[in-house]
């Protein structure tokens, strides 16, 4: 049987990273063009920098959330054999999109904190045209936040699958009752 308070305890780290994802899309930097009439240039200013936090931490609260599956798991190559039932094939399939899911959604969530950090410094003193004042494009924490959502469902079917092909370890040759190979006798 599956561990509730895993079940639990992952829920709520997929939950906050979800919710910082989606408060990292909300508040992403925006730029503004400002001429400074004194020496007659024009320049970038950018609001708040929360976004860049909020992606981060999300970042953070995903990776946990993976690294606790994973150690409970034990990563599905350790540990005694599974039982060769379609248990154990579901959670082949779906330990594989879990990881797909997760890699997806940290490049996201790490692109989006590192391009929304990004500020030009960049002037325009002889130039008439203004300055690019570069941001993030939208919607890129929200797909970071779409893919925390989808990985936070798959590892949990991928972890009640696990413990159900658990439950019942394979044990060839006669489920460990003799150690060596039966053999009846020939008629």
């Amino acid at each position: 049987m599956a561990s509730k308070l895993l079940l639990i305890a992952v829920f709520v780290l997929d939950l906050i990273a979800f919710g910082l994802a989606v408060a990292a899309e909300q508040r992403r930097s925006t730029a503004r063009i400002v001429r400074d009439n004194e020496i007659n240039y024009n320049y970038c200013v950018y609001d708040s920098d929360i976004a860049t936090g909020y992606g981060v931490g999300a970042f953070l609260f995903l990776m946990a959330s993976q690294a606790l599956i994973t150690v409970a798991t034990q990563c599905f190559c350790c540990g005694k054999a599974l039982n060769p039932t379609g248990s154990r094939a579901w959670a082949v399939i779906l330990f594989i999109v879990c990881w797909l899911f997760f890699l997806i959604a940290e490049i996201y969530l790490l692109a989006g904190s590192v391009q929304n950090a990004y500020h030009t410094k960049y002037r325009t003193i002889f130039s008439e045209l203004p300055p690019s004042c570069e941001t993030l494009r939208k919607g890129v924490f929200g797909a970071g936040a779409a893919f925390i959502f989808l990985t936070a469902i798959v590892n949990k079917f991928y972890y009640i699958c696990y413990s159900n092909a658990r439950e019942n370890s394979f044990q060839p040759y006669g489920g460990g009752r003799e150690a060596g190979v039966g053999m009846g006798t020939y008629k």
